[in-house]
């Protein structure tokens, strides 16, 4: 580990010891000394404390602690990892289709839990399009040999396409129309995109779509994370069938 000159120099400059800061924060003098020698970071509570005595911000004198801290890569888009998508707080959804004003995606093979988590969600929805926003619907073909396979995997009573039907059938109960499509291609992965932020769903094995592990994401600048699954809700859209009107 390097040297933490910047607590070094602010030792010096405070006129103290080794021995002194040691005494003043409660600590051996050794463990000051690796501080210093060798780059160790103390607890929090030490960190507050030597600045305090330093009359120095924590960020001065261990830098790294904040850039560690502090998300600057493509990672400062993630709200919130999930193992489970049942795991979401149970108002998020509600929360998020509540704030969109500009575009409501829904890029889930079946969205069905949406319908018992939201209430009301049809005719909300019906005014976000009567006020100017994009709504749309990706759903699962429920025709398609991907729905079944699926269908025998997860081996459970309430089948895709049964929950498929589900959404269409709320869909249907909309005063605006909302745009439906259909497609196969996006049964192993959800996405659903609410102005700037998303709920990402990876489905894990043959666990249903609540076991998947999820992400929530915010939009922080061109090109990142938010911002390719936009483009693969695009894609899929764009080549996915017209659902039929209900």
């Amino acid at each position: 580990m390097p040297r933490n000159e910047a607590l070094r120099e602010a030792l010096t400059v405070a006129g103290l010891t080794i021995t002194d800061l040691a005494a003043k924060c409660d600590v051996d003098a050794k463990t000051v000394e690796r501080w210093i020698s060798r780059g160790r970071l103390p607890h929090p509570r030490s960190r507050v404390r030597v600045a305090s005595v330093l009359g120095k911000d924590v960020d001065v004198l261990w830098p790294d602690v904040v850039r560690r801290a502090v998300k600057l890569g493509a990672d400062r888009e993630i709200v919130g990892v999930y193992p489970r998508r049942s795991e979401l707080p149970r108002s998020l959804f509600g929360e998020l289709i509540g704030q969109a004003r500009e575009r409501l995606w829904f890029g889930g093979y079946t969205s069905y839990f949406v319908w018992l988590e939201v209430p009301n969600a049809a005719v909300t929805l019906g005014t976000k399009v009567r006020d100017g926003a994009d709504v749309r619907f990706l759903l699962g073909d429920p025709a398609s040999s991907v729905t079944t396979s699926r269908e025998r995997i997860e081996d459970t009573p309430l089948t895709l396409a049964t929950r498929i039907a589900t959404t269409q059938a709320e869909i249907a109960k909309s005063p605006e129309h909302l745009p439906t499509r259909m497609t196969d291609r996006h049964v192993a992965m959800s996405v659903w995109i609410f102005d700037d932020e998303a709920i990402v769903a990876t489905h894990i094995g043959a666990y249903l779509g609540q076991d998947s592990v999820t992400l929530h994401l915010r939009r922080r600048g061109p090109g990142g994370a938010f911002d390719r699954y936009v483009e693969h809700f695009e894609a899929l859209w764009k080549d996915a069938q017209v659902a039929e009107r209900r």
